[in-house]
């Protein structure tokens, strides 16, 4: 795969899943609401999006490694893979219940980061087990992170709601 490609797609996809995740747990923690994850999980999924693949853009642009026609195939592709894959974190909230939607999405989510990871450690001939591990522990600490933050803001400001 063209490399303008695989860097938009790994980004996007890896951004797609810890952004979405934090942010679903987060809001569950804090909301106890189906409605609130789902509209966070949309605004991710279109603002972030959109932002993440600027972002690469005007990093692509930059480094004056790349050519136009570069810049622009890591843009869509990051746009691409946030978007495609942060929507498949609104699937599990239309067939589950929210505390079940919560669990079916971490571990749909650590299987995507998982595969992503298995790959690339295979391509550059690295130990998978060490990546997969150290990407996990990064996702599993952004995920008690946001669930600790959403549990205090529910606790420092749920009563003026």
């Amino acid at each position: 795969m063209k490399a303008s490609y695989l860097k938009g797609i790994s980004f996007g996809l890896t951004s797609g899943i810890i952004t979405t995740l934090g942010m679903m747990v987060g809001l569950y923690s804090g909301t106890q609401s189906k409605l609130a994850v789902l509209g966070g999980v949309l605004t991710i999924a279109i603002a972030d999006a959109f932002s993440d693949a600027l972002g690469i853009h005007v990093s692509e642009e930059a480094s004056n490694k790349t050519t136009y026609k570069e810049v622009w195939e890591s843009t869509f592709s990051t746009f691409a893979a946030k978007f495609i894959f942060a929507m498949t974190f609104v699937i599990p909230l239309l067939l589950f219940d929210l505390v079940q939607a919560i669990w079916v999405s971490i571990g749909w989510g650590l299987f995507l980061l998982g595969a992503i990871s298995y790959w690339m450690a295979r391509d550059r001939k690295e130990p998978p087990l060490h990546v997969i591990g150290e990407h996990w522990g990064i996702a599993i600490l952004v995920i008690a992170i946001t669930h600790f933050v959403g549990e205090w803001i529910a606790g420092k400001f749920g009563g003026l709601i």
